[in-house]
């Protein structure tokens, strides 16, 4: 079994962390307030107090994490936030992932978030892994269907945890 990390753990994000703990995947997810740690942990999520905004906040999360998820689709701000999370911040982590345990990337690159930024996310993403050699998916199931968003989401992970060098 995998040890996933869920940057972005909201709704969405917690209910991804309750099918990963089902098949028996140590889940591990991010929030900016200690307000929010009973919800999460109820979710069956072991909870790490960070800012995306402020990648080293976060950095320590990656250890011992097999996949990366980062579910930034419908993330709120204002545009010089949302263009940072999906832009400079989101290049830092990708950075910052080399030389971890990390060995799949999962982006969510369909939201309320500007399609442009998410599309130039999903370059971003696909660049460094490509560069990085590791393997990444890019969720485009749209977010107000529930359903098939979070059935996008855990076949990704599946290919990712299944992916092996040719």
């Amino acid at each position: 079994m995998a040890r996933v990390l869920i940057v972005g753990c909201g709704c969405r994000g917690q209910s991804l962390a309750r099918e990963l703990r089902a098949q028996g995947h140590a889940v591990r997810g991010t929030t900016r307030s200690e307000a929010r740690r009973a919800e999460l942990e109820a979710a069956g999520v072991e909870v790490w107090i960070g800012d995306p905004d402020r990648i080293a906040s976060i950095s320590y999360a990656l250890d011992g994490v097999t996949i990366l998820c980062w579910l930034m689709g419908s993330a709120e701000g204002t545009s010089e936030q949302l263009a940072a999370l999906h832009g400079s911040r989101l290049k830092m982590l990708l950075e910052r992932t080399i030389d971890t345990t990390v060995r799949g990337l999962l982006y969510e690159a369909a939201g309320t978030v500007d399609a442009e930024l998410l599309a130039a996310g999903g370059e971003t993403v696909a660049a460094a892994c490509s560069y990085s050699e590791i393997p990444y998916g890019l969720l485009r199931s749209d977010p107000r269907d529930h359903d098939a968003w979070l059935a996008g989401a855990l076949a990704s992970i599946d290919e990712l945890l299944a992916f092996t060098r040719a």
